[in-house]
């Protein structure tokens, strides 16, 4: 079992985002986890990830306040406890449009080169 205390959280930048504080919570070198990691993004006002495809599927869990999601030309606003799952491939752009700080969970496999 991993356990990882939100004070002992390490920061890491994701590629494409702006205006966000990213936290790793499980996976790369936070845990053991084998097939997938676990951040934690608080994303300013303002603060967004630019329109990426990536090749591997991803879920966001939103915990406190309202994000924008564009996928396939069409804006989707999640609020707390909403999800999405973006399928491998897909173009997704983020971001808060509000004057709060959106915080909000992501789930990842990792990449095939890890």
């Amino acid at each position: 079992m991993n356990i990882t205390k939100l004070e002992d959280a390490k920061p890491y930048q994701a590629p494409g985002h702006f205006d966000v504080c990213g936290l790793r919570l499980q996976g790369w070198e936070a845990s053991d986890a084998e097939n997938f990691w676990v951040g934690l993004s608080h994303f300013l006002p303002g603060g967004g990830a630019q329109g990426d495809v990536s090749p591997l599927e991803k879920v966001y869990v939103v915990l406190e306040g309202s994000i924008s999601i564009t996928h396939d030309n069409k804006e989707f606003i999640l609020g707390p406890l909403d999800s999405c799952r973006i399928p491998p491939n897909a173009k997704r752009t983020l971001i808060n449009k509000t004057n709060k700080t959106v915080s909000m969970l992501v789930i990842m496999p990792y990449p095939e080169n890890k």
